[in-house]
């Protein structure tokens, strides 16, 4: 029986602590921009998937889910024909609105930072192909 790793002293350096699945949950493109969205209030299913740019159906499904399972999102289910379904974040998945909040921020901030450099880069090593 493999016993957990680090039950006492959490290490998200320790490829044996599963403080890394927590990372990997969190740190996931889809799971940052539904944080970012739910953090508005308690949102449909399509409005979801509306807002958030390029993501499929099944994504959306299989992050709301796994956020779900993790405690972090509450799925509310409407009797009514057409079915309605709403996500609202739980108490543990309010405490990701500001660091999320925040992630979102330093990327809308410094996207054309980010976007010079890249060109830099490009440009060097071009030039450094070029030259070989």
């Amino acid at each position: 029986m493999v016993r957990n790793a680090c039950p006492l002293h959490p290490n998200v350096l320790s490829a044996q602590c599963p403080t890394r699945k927590v990372l990997d949950l969190i740190a996931d493109k889809w799971t940052t921009l539904v944080i970012y969205l739910l953090a508005r209030g308690r949102q449909r299913y399509g409005d979801l998937h509306r807002q958030i740019g390029g993501i499929s159906q099944k994504m959306l499904t299989q992050t709301l889910r796994k956020l779900e399972r993790d405690g972090l999102v509450l799925r509310h289910v409407y009797p009514e024909v057409p079915p309605r379904t709403e996500y609202e974040l739980t108490g543990l998945g309010h405490t990701l609105i500001e660091p999320m909040g925040a992630l979102c921020a330093w990327a809308e901030g410094h996207l054309g930072e980010l976007e010079e450099a890249r060109r830099r880069y490009d440009r060097v090593q071009k030039q450094a192909t070029l030259t070989a």
